[in-house]
């Protein structure tokens, strides 16, 4: 009962820090761009840029469409942030049901007869 407990401490704990840093943090990150996208425009690589299929989808561009701007990156965070926990969430149930199902089934063929 102990571990369950840490577990879900661990999981609540994990999930409050990602919503604020998705949430409240992200109304502070830099415009500018970085990383990859800042090597493209020196590299004069930027030219060759097309627009994507999903380029006006709702959370295109790590911004959520119809929200003001100073909060539309926190919101499309914290969509991130509930799709992933969802989707993991899920995988982790199927992993444990099939870990289950697998335990009883050779539970019951190591029963003498």
């Amino acid at each position: 009962m102990r571990a369950r407990l840490g577990l879900r401490a661990l999981v609540v704990g994990g999930l409050l820090v990602a919503v604020v840093i998705a949430g409240l943090a992200s109304v502070y990150a830099s415009g500018a761009p970085d990383g990859l996208n800042r090597v493209a425009i020196d590299q004069g690589v930027d030219q060759q840029e097309k627009a994507h299929d999903l380029d006006e989808s709702p959370l295109a561009g790590y911004e959520a469409a119809g929200v003001d701007d100073e909060m539309s990156g926190g919101v499309a965070g914290l969509v991130g942030i509930a799709a992933t926990f969802v989707l993991g969430a899920g995988v982790v149930l199927a992993v444990r049901r099939r870990g289950s199902s697998d335990r009883t089934e050779s539970a019951a063929t190591d029963e003498p007869t």
